[in-house]
């Protein structure tokens, strides 16, 4: 997938499922990492947006056509490593169809995100999408403030620095209930061995339909580059659920060569009340 749509979309066109467990390899990982990054030093950030069990659904389209699915999962149990709650976070996408014939998806986003920092220790990234493939595994220090890429590459990132799936996550938790059309929003990501400034702005609040009915939203605008994929800035949009639970309930994209759109088709295991219109 381009990266410019899946951070555009906050880690949206993320995508197939796997285990809920964890190797004996990942486990290692998380242990050393935690260890060398004095987590004392850990910010303290409370979440009020989501909980363990939660999946996120969506239908993606691709104009008219239903291209795939994506699911979102907050694993059930918590991991604890080194005296550390940690959520295991899976995105899944895939496509299904003709667009499974056409240009078969397969991709899986993990993240192992700090339950009380709300920061990233571990991003896994598996990528096939049409028969390319690759895989990233990173890894955060939020006390040397350095990213470990593997292969002796490691980066210097900023404070409070987020993968693609822990960004949504802790957005989710940002305080909007004061938001003014034209405020801005931004999360530090690390992408593809850089940083990246994701920035959305907001534009209005809206009541949408939906498969589960209709919602209140807030409505978003992801700010974009020009000129490569979309067209101009207000190509891409995105709906939140108008809620304490902050999810996405829809994501449209006119990209140069289409409209593409994502629908959300179930809920589960959300932990506040929802903004749904009776």
């Amino acid at each position: 997938m381009n990266r410019q749509i899946v951070i555009g979309v906050s880690t949206l066109a993320l995508v197939v499922l796997c285990s809920s467990n964890f190797n004996k390899t990942t486990t290692q990982k998380l242990v050393q990492v935690i260890q060398n990054s004095s987590p004392d030093y850990l910010p303290s950030r409370k979440n009020v947006a989501f909980k363990e069990g939660e999946i996120l659904t969506y239908r993606m389209h691709y104009g008219v056509v239903n291209a795939g699915g994506v699911v979102l999962e907050v694993k059930p149990e918590l991991m604890n490593i080194s005296g550390r709650d940690v959520y295991h976070i899976v995105c899944t996408g895939y496509t299904t169809g003709s667009a499974d014939w056409f240009f078969k998806v397969r991709d899986r986003y993990e993240t192992y995100m700090d339950k009380d920092a709300l920061l990233p220790w571990m991003f896994v990234r598996r990528v096939d999408e049409g028969g390319f493939k690759f895989s990233q595994d990173y890894m955060f220090n939020h006390y040397t403030k350095k990213v470990d890429i593997g292969n002796n590459q490691k980066y210097d990132v900023p404070p409070g620095i987020q993968d693609m799936v822990s960004a949504f996550y802790s957005a989710r938790n940002l305080d909007l209930s004061n938001a003014k059309p034209g405020d801005l929003f931004m999360l530090n990501c690390f992408v593809d061995k850089e940083i990246w400034p994701l920035q959305i702005k907001f534009v209005e609040k809206e009541v949408i339909d939906t498969d589960m009915g209709k919602y209140r939203c807030l409505k978003f605008r992801p700010i974009v580059q020009k000129g490569r994929v979309f067209k101009k800035e207000e190509d891409l949009n995105v709906w939140i659920s108008d809620d304490k639970n902050h999810i996405v309930m829809r994501a449209k994209a006119d990209v140069i060569i289409g409209s593409v759109k994502m629908d959300i088709t179930s809920a589960k295991n959300l932990v506040n009340a929802s903004s749904k219109v009776n």
